[in-house]
């Protein structure tokens, strides 16, 4: 048990590398665009960061089990644990922004237009190129 708290401190520099990360990235695209935009990139990328950090640490745990390798096992375990934590906080920020933020609930499809605008044809494409080329015609 002792050796599992020491491999906990151990993960210290991981949880100082995501806050890290996070500030970094509130704050530029909170300063480029908006603070509610942030949080939506920050949810975004801290899910698949966290998902990756606690896949890749499982499977590492998993292989030092297989391989009875008792130092690594505590120390991927704890790695695990982090991404993991890592992960249901995010999904909790998640659920918080998504019932603070209702028109963020449903994304839009690949095929949407926006509402009151009719997509543009290829004839009418054609139709305004042409009318364009007609204003420089010589007239006779």
């Amino acid at each position: 048990m002792i050796n599992l708290v020491a491999r906990l401190s151990r993960s210290i520099p991981l949880l100082i590398a995501l806050v890290l990360l996070a500030v970094i990235v509130y704050f530029v695209v909170s300063w480029r665009s908006s603070p509610t935009r942030a949080k939506e990139v920050l949810i975004r990328l801290f899910t698949v960061l966290c998902s990756a950090l606690s896949i890749f640490f499982v499977l590492a745990s998993i292989y030092a089990l297989v391989d009875d390798n008792q130092p690594v096992l505590e120390l991927a375990a704890s790695f695990a644990a982090v991404g993991v934590l890592g992960l249901v906080i995010t999904l909790i920020c998640r659920w918080r922004f998504k019932k603070n933020h209702p028109h963020y609930r449903a994304s839009a499809n690949a095929k949407a237009s926006p509402a009151g605008e009719a997509p543009v044809k290829r004839s009418d494409a054609f139709w305004w190129l042409y009318d364009i080329v007609g204003k420089f015609r010589p007239k006779q």
